[in-house]
């Protein structure tokens, strides 16, 4: 796990080392145990490293084979490596190092872009042939890890995270667009401040879609192509399958699925929450052998009547199987001091709650483990959201769908922000595609096909790679294998929503974990003072909306949010957010990066 950066000339100008070295410097929480930089004529790359297989300096990036002709930076892990490995051997290739890095540079050799259908795994990289001046870059099938990239008619320049880019055009003095984007910015207030491939809230910078592959001739000119997509329709040869079978091939999947994350030469703990997701995460590492395996959980104070922790759930699993359990509380007055610095961490604007959570918990877990499984993606996988059952009924997959999970009706956009992003309801257009698009039977599958490939990579995926990443830790998430989330694509869709959701998962689940942390009700990661801003917590987004540079910036109608600071716990989404939290947080990240 590491961060990636680096620059491609199409002009006469050799790369900038100046860019990559600011880049790298701003991505170095990612990578602290290592960097590197190489520089030859138009093309530059940095890498930061944070070593998790091979802890030997072979494996060292930027990674060059003179041999083969091929320079590569790789951000992730390969799970299936040590399997390709002797597949490329039995090929003739030899290798000079033992971990993953070499496994992709080669594996790109052999087969060129459609290496990344062979790779079980998460990742982004780039890779440089040396001879031909093309540049291919690729990112993972479920979007774990990032990829950021500002483009000109004269440069591309890319990182693992979007601050790097504008941290590149600060150290070099060059132009960078960073005005709000019009479309990102109706995603982000309407869409639950996902804002989907390509785009991001800044108009000179975008993201690589997941499952896709770009390559960049000498010239500029690219193509891209999307390598993978998850089929939502029922297969003739399973249309016998019982209840019963699907959930021992879930149960197996699951099982192959935590099994391939414990490759590593570190060793691996288990983020807890105490749902039933990590929890089955931990049940099944101790059905694996897994000893003396360590976890983790959070809590955060109580706010009136909403409890800010889970800890009795969690205690349940750990015990049960006998873990190295360790707990971290997170009263308001240390949460406070850190947030600015989780806003800090974040590659966009992330209006979750429970980012703060994260972030405290990976800087604790980060003193015990560099690598941690998690149990995120399961309720958009396996249908865990309120929203799924009444889908199942629906004759407008569309609107009820976007009544339920947009923050806001487009007329409210239109109230809230200046009149210069008002411009047609881009969110509802984007979802109406989206659902529209052949590949998913009924409006259940439409709903899971949107968040899993969509709302997942750009809320829970993203936030949870940004604040353990901020602290040096890799987090591996089970449930995003992507055999696991093609088999659970094709499962029948009452099989899912049944039982407050989740159903089939839960009932396999009863195999492996305690039935009182199965048969619980659901909960979430709560934060409550996100979500019920008082205090210390209120001046802030207060102090931040009424700043000279928010007055400057002119991206909300005061009237709005004079509205929402009277009354906040007023103005909550339909998924019982903060509106007033949301706009805070956008300014204040933009405050943060200097925007």
């Amino acid at each position: 796990m590491c961060g990636i950066a680096g620059e491609i000339r199409f002009d006469d100008r050799r790369a900038s080392s100046t860019a990559v070295s600011a880049m790298t410097a701003a991505l170095a929480p990612r990578g602290p145990d290592g960097e590197g930089i190489f520089l030859q004529g138009r093309v530059a790359l940095g890498h930061r490293r944070l070593k998790i297989i091979d802890l030997s300096e072979r494996a060292q990036q930027p990674m060059v084979d003179n041999e083969l002709g091929v320079t590569i930076v790789f951000n992730g892990i390969i799970y299936n490596y040590r399997e390709l490995m002797a597949e490329l051997e039995a090929k003739g290739y030899r290798f000079f190092s033992t971990g993953d890095t070499e496994v992709v540079l080669k594996a790109f050799h052999a087969w060129g872009p459609d290496c990344v259908k062979r790779f079980h795994g998460m990742f982004a990289f780039a890779a440089v042939e040396r001879d031909s001046g093309r540049v291919t870059i690729a990112r993972d099938r479920l979007g774990i890890k990032p990829f950021y990239y500002a483009e000109t008619d004269k440069s591309f320049r890319f990182a693992s995270g979007l601050p790097a880019l504008i941290a590149a055009a600060k150290a070099t003095g060059e132009a960078l667009d960073t005005d709000i984007d019009r479309t990102a910015l109706h995603h982000y207030m309407s869409f639950h401040a996902v804002v989907p491939a390509p785009y991001t809230i800044l108009k000179g910078i975008r993201k690589l879609p997941p499952a896709t592959v770009m390559v960049i001739e000498p010239d500029g000119s690219r193509k891209e192509e999307r390598y993978w997509a998850p089929d939502f329709v029922r297969r003739a040869d399973e249309a016998n399958l019982s209840f019963e079978d699907w959930q021992e091939k879930t149960l197996d999947a699951l099982t192959l699925a935590v099994k391939r994350r414990l490759v590593a030469d570190v060793p691996v703990g288990v983020l807890l929450s105490g749902g039933l997701d990590s929890s089955l995460v931990v049940g099944l590492l101790a059905k694996l052998g897994q000893q003396d395996l360590k976890t983790f959980s959070v809590g955060f104070e109580t706010v009136g009547e909403e409890r800010g922790d889970e800890f009795q759930y969690s205690d349940i699993v750990a015990e049960h199987f006998g873990t190295d359990h360790h707990q971290l509380f997170v009263d308001s007055s240390r949460a406070l001091p850190e947030l600015a610095n989780c806003i800090h961490a974040m590659a966009e604007p992330m209006v979750s709650h429970d980012a703060i959570g994260f972030y405290l918990l990976s800087q604790e877990v980060a003193k015990h483990v560099k690598v941690v499984q998690s149990g995120q993606g399961a309720d958009e996988v396996f249908a865990g959201y309120h929203w799924y059952p009444p889908l199942m009924s629906s004759n407008d997959a569309v609107g009820d769908y976007s009544r339920v999970f947009f923050d806001r009706t487009h007329a409210e956009f239109a109230e809230a922000v200046d009149p210069r992003f008002v411009n047609g309801n881009a969110s509802l257009d984007f979802v109406t595609r989206h659902m529209e698009a052949a590949g998913a039977d009924t409006a259940v599958d439409k709903a899971l096909r949107l968040d899993t490939t969509i709302m997942l990579v750009d809320d829970p995926v993203k936030r949870v790679d940004n604040m353990t990443m901020a602290w040096g830790l890799e987090a591996r998430v089970p449930f995003l294998d992507h055999e696991l989330v093609e088999l659970a694509a094709r499962i029948p869709p009452e099989m899912k929503v049944e039982g407050d959701g989740k159903y089939v998962l839960k009932e396999a689940a009863r195999k492996v974990i305690p039935a009182s942390v199965i048969d619980r009700p659901k909960g979430y990661f709560p934060v409550p003072a996100l979500k019920y801003l008082r205090g210390p917590f209120l001046k802030m987004v207060d102090d931040a909306l009424h700043s000279p540079r928010a007055r400057e910036r002119q991206l909300f109608n005061p009237a709005y949010i004079d509205t929402l600071l009277a009354d906040p716990d007023a103005h909550l989404t339909p998924l019982r957010g903060s509106k007033l939290w949301q706009c805070g947080l956008l300014e204040l990240w933009l405050q943060s990066h200097g925007v």
